[in-house]
C-alpha cells in the first residue's frame, strides 16, 4: 500500500523535515499545530493545517484525544509523531492503530518494552548485549545500600521510565546515597508517575555512542553506522557527529551487531537507536537505552550514507521493503551536527524567546540547515528552545570541524541569543580537535564560557 495523507503531529524543525520527506514521496500532509503556531513554517508548507488547541504543550501537542480527531477528520491515514512529545508514548501509538491510523513508528509493544529501562536491559541481556554492572528495581534504601556496596563507588541511580537526564543521580561517597536515592526518587515520581529506580556503576571517563537502526515489516534489520554524542550538557546533546571517532574496530563492529541483533528479537518496525555507554579505560561498551523514534541527530548519518531515514520511515510504515539491504549502505567522509538553540549561555543558557530580526544562515557545498525558523519569526516560550540544526560534511573529521567552524561564523541571527557563540569556542578547542573528550567534556567548557563572558559584561 502507500500512505496518501500524514498527519504531523509535532512542531518546530521536525514537522517541517517530516513534510519535505512527504511532499518527496508525494503523500499530502496535515499539520496540527497550536495556537502559537498557527503561523508557523510548518503551518504554511503543509497542504493543511489545523489548529488542536493553546499554546501549552498540554493542551495541544500531548491532547491524544484532538490529535486523533484531527487526523481521522481530515481523511489522514497515518500520524507521524517525530521526536519529543508523544513519539514514545505507547498509548498514542495503541490508539492510532485502534482508530485505523498507521502509527509512522514500532509497535506500542516495542516502545512499552524500551521505554521502561529496566525492561530494556533484561531484554538486552537476553539478547547477549552487554550490559553495565548493576541492579534490578529498587525501591527501598536498604536495598540501594548493600548494591551500591557490592557494585562499589562512584554509582549512578537512575529512573527506570526515565529520559532527558530526570531521575539521574551520580554518587561519589557513601554518605551521600540516601540523600540522592530520595532526591532521584522524588524527581522519578514528578517527572514520569513511577518512582522505579535502579542503579548502575558510574563510569567517568565515558563516550557515548549509538547505532542507527532501521527495519522493515519483512523481517529484514539493517544498521547504518554509528553516531559519537558525548558533547552533552545535563545530559542535553550538543554536538553530534558520524562515524564515531577513534573507535577500536572490535568496538565499533560489536555495537552495530548488538544493536542489529536487539532490534530483531523484539520483532522492531522503523528507525530506532541502540545507545551505548563506552568505557574508554577498559575499552568496553554496554546498552544504555533504545529510543524508538527518529532521533534530532538523524541528519548526521544521512549525510555519510545518503540514506533518507524519514523516508524509510514512511515506507515501512506503509508495509514497504526497505529501499536497500546491509550490504549496500557505504559511509563516506565525516558528517558533524550542532544544535542551535535560543539561548543565553552567558546567563547559564537561559531561554532567549522573542522575534528574530536577522536571520542568515551559511550556504554553501557539505551544508545543511534543518530550521522552522526565519527573519521576523516569534521564538515561542512554551517549547523546546531548539531553532536550528546545522550540518555540515567534510572529507574527514578535520575537514568536518574546518568546515562548521566556517559556517558558524557565518551564521547570523538578530533579535535574540543563541548557543552559537558557545559552539564556536566548543570547535576552536585543541582537545576536541584532539578527541580528547567523553561525556563530562563539555560540562567544564560551558562553565568556562560563562565565567569569561560574566568577566567581560563586567569589565
Amino acid at each position: 500500500m502507500a500512505l496518501k495523507r500524514v498527519l504531523i503531529a509535532n512542531r518546530g524543525e521536525i514537522a517541517v523535515r517530516v513534510i519535505r520527506a512527504c511532499q518527496a514521496l508525494g503523500i499530502e500532509t496535515v499539520a496540527a499545530v497550536s495556537a502559537a503556531d498557527r503561523d508557523s513554517m510548518a503551518a504554511r508548507i503543509a497542504d493543511r493545517a489545523v489548529c488542536i488547541g493553546p499554546a501549552r504543550s498540554s493542551d495541544s501537542y500531548l491532547r491524544i484525544d484532538a490529535l486523533l480527531a484531527t487526523a481521522m477528520g481530515t481523511g489522514c491515514d497515518a500520524v507521524h509523531p517525530g521526536y519529543g512529545f508523544l513519539s514514545e508514548n505507547a498509548h498514542f501509538a495503541a490508539a492510532c492503530v485502534e482508530n485505523g491510523l498507521i502509527f509512522v513508528g514500532p509497535s506500542a509493544e516495542n516502545i512499552r518494552q524500551m521505554g521502561n529501562k529496566l525492561v530494556a536491559r533484561e531484554i538486552a541481556h537476553e539478547v547477549g548485549v552487554p550490559i553495565a554492572p548493576g541492579s534490578p528495581h529498587i525501591s527501598e534504601f536498604s536495598t540501594a545500600r548493600a548494591i551500591a556496596e557490592e557494585i562499589g563507588m562512584p554509582v549512578l541511580f537512575k529512573a527506570a521510565a526515565g529520559g532527558g537526564g530526570r531521575g539521574i543521580r551520580i554518587v561519589h561517597r557513601h554518605e551521600e546515597l540516601r540523600g540522592a536515592f530520595e532526591a532521584a526518587s522524588a524527581e522519578a515520581k514528578a517527572a514520569f508517575g513511577d518512582d522505579a529506580l535502579f542503579l548502575e556503576r558510574y563510569i567517568g571517563n565515558a563516550r557515548h555512542v549509538e547505532v542507527q537502526v532501521l527495519a522493515d515489516a519483512q523481517g529484514n534489520v539493517t544498521h547504518l553506522g554509528e553516531r559519537d554524542c558525548s558533547l552533552q550538557r545535563r545530559y542535553q546533546k550538543i554536538l553530534e557527529e558520524a562515524p564515531a571517532f577513534d573507535l577500536a574496530q572490535s568496538l565499533r563492529n560489536g555495537m552495530r551487531e548488538t544493536a542489529v541483533a536487539l532490534a530483531r528479537h523484539i520483532g522492531y518496525r522503523s528507525a530506532g537507536t541502540v545507545e551505548f555507554i563506552v568505557d574508554v579505560d577498559r575499552g568496553e561498551f554496554f546498552f544504555l537505552e533504545m529510543n524508538t523514534r527518529v532521533q534530532v541527530e538523524h541528519p548526521v548519518t544521512e549525510m555519510i550514507t545518503g540514506v533518507d531515514i524519514v523516508a524509510e520511515q514512511l515506507r515501512i510504515a506503509a508495509g514497504q521493503p526497505l529501499s536497500f539491504t546491509q550490504s549496500d549502505v557505504r559511509t563516506e567522509g565525516h558528517s558533524i551536527e550542532c544544535r542551535i538553540n535560543a539561548e543565553a549561555p552567558a546567563r547559564n543558557f537561559a531561554p532567549s524567546p522573542g522575534r528574530i530580526t536577522e536571520w542568515a544562515p551559511p550556504q554553501g557545498a557539505g551544508i545543511r540547515v534543518d530550521s522552522h525558523a526565519q527573519r521576523d519569526y516569534v521564538v515561542p516560550p512554551f517549547y523546546d528552545s531548539l531553532i536550528a540544526k546545522l550540518i555540515v560534511h567534510g572529507t574527514d573529521r578535520a575537514d568536518a570541524i574546518a568546515r562548521m567552524a566556517e559556517a558558524l561564523a557565518q551564521f547570523e541571527v538578530g533579535g535574540i541569543d543563541t548557543t552559537i557563540p558557545f559552539l564556536r569556542q566548543v570547535l576552536a578547542q585543541p582537545d576536541f580537535a584532539a578527541g580528547r573528550i567523553n561525556t563530562n567534556w563539555l560540562a567544564g567548557i560551558a562553565e568556562d564560557f560563562i565565567a569569561e563572558q560574566a568577566e567581560e559584561l563586567h569589565a
